[in-house]
């Protein structure tokens, strides 16, 4: 199993799925990582944004009912796999840990996700399914500022001479 970490989260309006995004936490190529975007729908990339800005309602939302019957019954989240793939529909299991026993549960990604988020709890994927639904993803590098200063004095000085294009 290969551990994750959310990327990025980029929520949409409520008429349009948003889209989690996750990376591998591996050795990659600098600049050059996988990612696996994974479509969850408006009430779903909310709850996941909450946990990410570790926000706490007044009232209990239902991760956070969740999470709490859990505490109550003297278990926690041990762990989010992602163990599956067909199409754009990902399976993941929730592992819950109570009394030195390990329990595994199907659910949702996001929703698992959400809980896991809220607990710090690691997020792991399947190396096949990584394989599957991961796509390249290459950060583009920040330019220095001599060179941008250079760009900017360039662009300052050019003409349509400078291109073989009369000007006005």
């Amino acid at each position: 199993m290969i551990p994750l970490k959310v990327l990025t989260l980029i929520m949409a309006n409520p008429l349009q799925p948003s889209v989690l995004v996750l990376q591998p936490v591996e050795d990659a190529p600098a600049g050059k990582v996988r990612i696996v975007p994974i479509w969850i729908g408006p009430s779903e990339a909310a709850q996941i944004g909450m946990a990410l800005e570790q926000v706490k309602l007044e009232r209990p939302m239902t991760h956070d009912l969740f999470l709490d019957a859990l505490t109550n019954l003297d278990a926690r989240i041990d762990s989010v796999v992602i163990c599956g793939v067909k199409g754009p529909v990902f399976r993941s299991r929730l592992i819950l840990s109570q009394g030195g026993r390990l329990v595994t549960l199907d659910a949702r990604p996001s929703d698992a996700i959400a809980l896991a988020l809220r607990q710090d709890a690691p997020l792991y994927i399947e190396e096949r399914v990584l394989d599957a639904a991961s796509f390249p993803f290459i950060f583009k590098e920040e330019r220095p500022e001599e060179e941008l200063a250079a760009f900017k004095t360039f662009l300052d000085h050019v003409s349509p001479d400078d291109f073989g294009i009369e000007g006005p």
